[in-house]
């Protein structure tokens, strides 16, 4: 995975309600009442029963008279369509509308907010046809139309437009609804096609709100005032009976002005700045209460969503927060019970506790759900049920109640709220893991049974004891430190925003990682024989999308769309969640336990042999050599890092051959491997393993190999951490190449790859640069050492930058050392004191 992974942003669907004090005034509600019908165009309730006289039913917009400009064309359109409205709602009753959408193969389903606008549009306009993306109904809503169809039960159709396709029929009345008005009207439309409705959707994007500005701004109020203004909204100076006040965060912190104080007393919304640019860029109208700045000033306020907060801050929220729930036999945090001695019901085999989230980038749904059976030492037992939006802590539904000794009633309870979630029964899901994804409902993440490493690994504070009792070498234990400490894997799931305190994604069962691969490799198989653009390949990025982040939940899921971002995304974080979870269930809860020496017990549990390589021995002075050498600057936004060696461990394990086996193989090189900090655990236990996948991208091109480069630069992108992280590891690690190594220079296809996998080949791809060959020394035992400077090596088209070879076979991959490495900044420029 390349560097730190960008985090994208999601609008969050939420809505707010609010009640106004009664003291403003008798008047107050009639004047509202008045302005909202003028802003409306003067809608107003279709009747039920009422029949009034007959107006002349206005006509269709006829063409433009001479000297007449398009502007009054279409001013006079949207007026005689504001006439036709006024007139058809007091002819038609919402029952004859339903009947008349029927009659033309529109949805009549919604209520009466919903029906009445679209058989105004549709009689006007023309019917709709279906969506041209996934064939679902299309549906007026505001100034867009709306897909309420869907692709599959994992995705809702995102297709919107402001000019969407229409029939060319007539209107169908059925004979029932015998209406003067309508038949006059219908008659005057025959031989005349429908008007083309022009929408400008930025004019409209603060249609119908009344916004007030608030103290002093980034901009001033005269700006933004001009901005609501030409997007359709109005502007007033008192709070009274607006849609929400916008305020700089500054404005807060420093006080708030007086129509501040007053918002917050009538509980009206006050936002951001950023909510009025946001919903500009966006051409629609934002949640008010993903921007929200003062709920964490009035008490039990809303808070802001992680995904709403940039993306430092939200690092700096969710890397200090405690982990709520750990796995599947810890009490969530949030129902107090653990602090009575609760613990996880447990009855027949079957643990009562579970965790579900879905996402839904369609409907804009991303949500978890936690359930709970606690039995506290009384023999009481709780159900702790939690659901709302992920990230957004305060706009959760949270509930304990308490079944005492009625066990029975609470099993029953529980299993209604499962199926309630999810759509399928609890037991099969429980017993055999039986499910069957539901349109809209969640999807259960299979936890196991241990602690998610953010609650078992060794917090900061514990960590200095830890050492301090730690019977290992000085410099082993400093390595412990770092691989059975929170730390790595708390930063290395904030990097991909999976860090949620309510979900222990450090502890799902090897089912639930099986399912996520087959998933991965299901995908990539679709995206091959999908077109990279159009409706196909609009349904697949967004089912996949959506798929994933259920799966694997996010505070900032976003449409994914190409196999780099699956690549740097889903096979890399896969991978990464993967040997989180290893860490998770070598560490188990040993800091929390009442061991002399944790650090001692977790080495013990990794099965290896960690020793420290002197710094004047000769295989010291020849790794410094090889990294000096193969380097090159990392460069992270504007800044250049160079690095330098902190120690190097020497490293046996029976995960993997050991140097006596992989010495007599053939073609030997000692090759260097980026990896996370938070992988290292996983791969010195285990070894290496193979990339999960195969993908058309650099990292992934080679399929299922092992991939390690002669290049530390290549290693050092994968191996640097952050600005305020500086130390990383490289892993250098004898490769046998075999007896046969094909050199490709390109990006190998896919049956060509599946070839390379099926016989086992090893496999060099040539760089774009390459060591120079005649730097490259022999180790010992005729391991090869290519110890050359970098240099162009006439392959300029290939899609790799540096050489990369590929062993299939983890047998002939040996790892002999960690190579401890700083990074260090190299052209910062030191300001002389004055």
């Amino acid at each position: 995975m390349l560097l730190t992974k960008m985090l994208m942003s999601l609008e969050v669907h939420e809505t707010r309600s609010r009640t106004h004090a009664a003291e403003e005034g008798k008047d107050a509600p009639k004047r509202q009442k008045e302005e909202h019908k003028e802003q409306e165009g003067g809608k107003e309730r279709p009747s039920k029963n009422k029949k009034p006289a007959e107006p002349e039913a206005p006509t269709k917009t006829k063409k433009l008279k001479g000297g007449e400009s398009e502007l009054d064309g279409k001013e006079n359109s949207t007026k005689e369509y504001t006439d036709f409205c006024k007139a058809i709602r007091e002819h038609l009753s919402v029952e004859d509308m339903r009947k008349i959408l029927e009659a033309n193969g529109q949805d009549a389903s919604g209520s009466e907010d919903a029906v009445v606008p679209s058989c105004e549009d549709m009689m006007f306009y023309g019917p709709l046809e279906k969506c041209p993306t996934c064939g679902g109904q299309l549906e007026c809503k505001g100034w867009k139309y709306k897909c309420t169809g869907k692709y599959s039960e994992w995705a809702s159709c995102i297709f919107s437009s402001s000019n969407p396709p229409r029939k060319s029929d007539p209107i169908k009345v059925p004979e029932e609804i015998n209406n003067d008005y309508v038949n006059k009207w219908l008659k005057q439309q025959e031989g005349k096609g429908y008007p083309k409705r022009d929408v400008d959707e930025e004019a409209h994007i603060f249609s119908g709100m009344m916004i007030a500005l608030s103290g002093r701004m980034s901009r001033s109020h005269a700006y933004f005032k001009e901005q609501i203004l030409n997007h359709g909204g109005q502007v007033n100076n008192s709070v009274l009976g607006v849609t929400c006040v916008v305020a700089s965060p500054a404005e807060r912190d420093k006080g708030g002005s007086g129509g501040f104080a007053e918002a917050l007393e009538r509980g009206t919304p006050v936002v951001s700045e950023n909510w009025i640019v946001d919903s500009i860029q966006k051409k629609e109208a934002q949640p008010l209460a993903a921007y929200d700045i003062v709920s964490d000033v009035v008490p039990e306020g809303r808070g802001l969503p992680l995904d709403k907060l940039d993306p430092s801050e939200e690092a700096i929220e969710t890397l200090a927060a405690e982990l709520k729930l750990a796995g599947k036999r810890s009490v969530h945090k949030d129902s107090k019970l653990d602090k009575d001695g609760g613990h996880i019901f447990e009855k027949d085999g079957i643990i009562y506790n579970c965790a579900c989230s879905v996402c839904d980038l369609g409907s804009e749904m991303n949500q978890f759900c936690i359930m709970q059976l606690i039995m506290l030492p009384e023999k009481h037992l709780h159900l702790f049920y939690k659901k709302g939006p992920i990230g957004h802590d305060q706009m959760a539904e949270e509930r304990v109640e308490d079944f005492g000794n009625r066990v029975n009633d609470a099993i029953k309870e529980f299993a209604r709220l499962f199926e309630e979630v999810t759509g399928n029964e609890f037991e099969p899901w429980e017993r055999e893991k039986k499910f069957e994804k539901k349109s809209m409902k969640m999807y259960p993440l299979d936890m196991d049974v241990g602690f998610d490493v953010r609650h078992g690994g060794a917090a900061l504070r514990q960590l200095g004891a830890a050492a301090a009792h730690c019977k290992l070498d000085p410099a082993i234990s400093f390595l412990l430190k770092q691989l059975c400490g929170q730390e790595i894997y708390r930063y290395a799931l904030t990097e991909m925003a999976q860090d949620l305190p309510d979900l222990p994604v450090g502890m799902l069962t090897d089912l639930h990682l099986k399912r996520g691969e087959e998933v991965l490799l299901e995908w990539i198989r679709d995206a091959e024989a999908v077109p990279e653009s159009g409706p196909a390949a609009d349904a697949l990025w967004i089912e996949i999308s959506n798929k994933w982040f259920t799966l694997f939940p996010t505070t900032r899921p976003y449409i994914m769309r190409g196999f780099e971002q699956i690549a740097d995304n889903v096979a890399s974080g896969f991978e990464t969640i993967r040997d989180i979870n290893v860490a998770s269930h070598l560490i188990g809860d040993v800091f929390g336990s009442t061991l002399d020496d944790p650090l001692s017990e977790c080495y013990k549990k990794l099965g290896c042999s960690i020793n420290s390589v002197p710094e004047d021995s000769d295989d010291y002075k020849m790794i410094v050599k090889y990294l000096e050498k193969t380097y090159e600057p990392v460069k992270v936004d504007d800044v250049v890092y160079g690095v330098s060696v902190d120690r190097i461990y020497a490293v046996e394990s029976s995960a993997f051959p050991s140097y006596e086996e992989i010495k007599k193989l053939p073609n030997k090189v000692l090759l260097w491997c980026g990896t996370r900090s938070s992988n290292l655990l996983r791969h010195l236990h285990k070894g290496f393993m193979p990339a999960v996948c195969h993908l058309p991208v650099p990292g992934y091109m080679f399929g299922r190999a092992i991939v390690c480069s002669d290049a530390a630069a290549e290693a050092a992108r994968y191996g640097y951490t952050a600005v305020d992280r500086p130390e990383g590891y490289l892993v250098l690690a004898v490769a046998s190449l075999g007896e046969e190594i094909k050199e490709i220079t390109g990006t190998p296809g896919a049956e060509d790859v599946k070839s390379l996998e099926e016989k086992k080949l090893g496999v060099k791809g040539v760089g774009r640069k390459t060591t120079d060959e005649s730097e490259h020394l022999t180790w010992r035992d005729d391991v090869k050492v290519p110890c050359g400077k970098l240099v162009p090596s006439g392959n300029e088209d290939g899609p790799l930058e540096y050489n990369e070879f590929a062993v299939y076979d983890p047998k002939q991959v040996s790892i002999q050392f960690l190579v401890g490495v700083r990074y260090e900044e190299q052209n910062m420029e030191v300001v002389p004191d004055e």
